[in-house]
């Protein structure tokens, strides 16, 4: 029997509301002074196109999450919603998203929306089976959100803008290894060979963890020498910076589940954390 939840959970709202607030942040990072009311608009649109596509997702992936114990229960292979009706519910909120984009917040930020779901679906979850470097590709879907909230607010893909993606796919590339370490066993039984599956010492993976998070610090500094943060930034985000990459380096050197989940809570913790204190440490436009 299907419930409610079962519709809400194709959804996947917590990604769905993450997308949603990362659109946002771009629009008032763009313009600090920008209407509510478009903001509204965008946050309700991305929300909608980014809950389509994730249905859509799991219609994708339906055979692969019923050989995964973390997935199996979802609605599609627990056998609670059929796939016809998933992809129905999925094309029916990503249009609706496109058109509120589209009408609320502009040709750009709809256009923006349509290419990240094109790339999540057309692109990521196919690799997901092939290689490993789909992580990789994966993370550029993930960081367009933040470039509909920038011109949505009526601004060009400039420097500034750039700057802001970068940061969001790079931060996205240890958080989803530290994901990956902890669920090595359900991503291998999907047949999903992600670096962590293929890496069974963690050498590897440990490595790129330690890179990535010093890009990512790289990158979250980048915004003070563009002009567009000021010092309270600059410190803010090279203590954040560098907390992350303690907290790789310490995988690095255990490779183990506790240290993936830990390195995984400070990866959530420093992105909200960053952004807000960019908003704050914002130097006027």
């Amino acid at each position: 029997m299907t419930h409610a939840r079962d519709w809400l959970s194709l959804t996947k709202p917590r990604i769905a509301l993450m997308v949603s607030v990362t659109a946002v942040a771009g629009y008032h990072l763009a313009d600090p002074t920008a209407g509510a009311g478009v903001a509204g608009l965008l946050a309700l649109g991305t929300l909608l196109s980014a809950a389509g596509a994730s249905a859509l997702n799991m219609v994708q992936e339906r055979e692969r999450d019923g050989r995964m114990a973390r997935t199996a229960g979802r609605p599609i292979p627990a056998g609670r919603v059929a796939a016809r009706s998933a992809a129905v519910f999925g094309m029916t909120l990503s249009a609706s998203g496109l058109g509120v984009l589209a009408l609320g917040a502009g040709l750009v930020p709809a256009a923006l929306a349509l290419a990240t779901s094109v790339a999540y679906l057309g692109v990521y979850t196919p690799l997901k089976a092939l290689t490993p470097a789909s992580t990789i590709v994966g993370a550029a879907p993930g960081a367009l959100p933040v470039l509909m909230g920038w011109t949505a607010a009526g601004r060009p893909l400039d420097g500034e803008a750039w700057t802001l993606f970068a940061i969001l796919f790079l931060w996205q590339l240890p958080h989803f290894l530290a994901i990956a370490w902890v669920y090595r066993a359900d991503y291998a039984a999907g047949g999903c060979p992600m670096l962590p599956v293929l890496d069974q010492s963690g050498a590897s993976t440990g490595r790129q963890v330690v890179l990535q998070t010093l890009a990512l610090l790289a990158a979250s500094l980048a915004p003070v020498g563009s002009g567009m943060a000021g010092p309270l930034y600059f410190y803010g985000a090279a203590a954040l910076g560098c907390g992350l990459l303690a907290f790789g380096v310490l995988f690095a050197l255990a490779r183990s589940t506790a240290s993936a989940r830990r390195l995984y809570i400070a990866s959530i913790t420093y992105l909200p954390v960053l952004l807000a204190l960019l908003a704050l440490g914002r130097t006027p436009h």
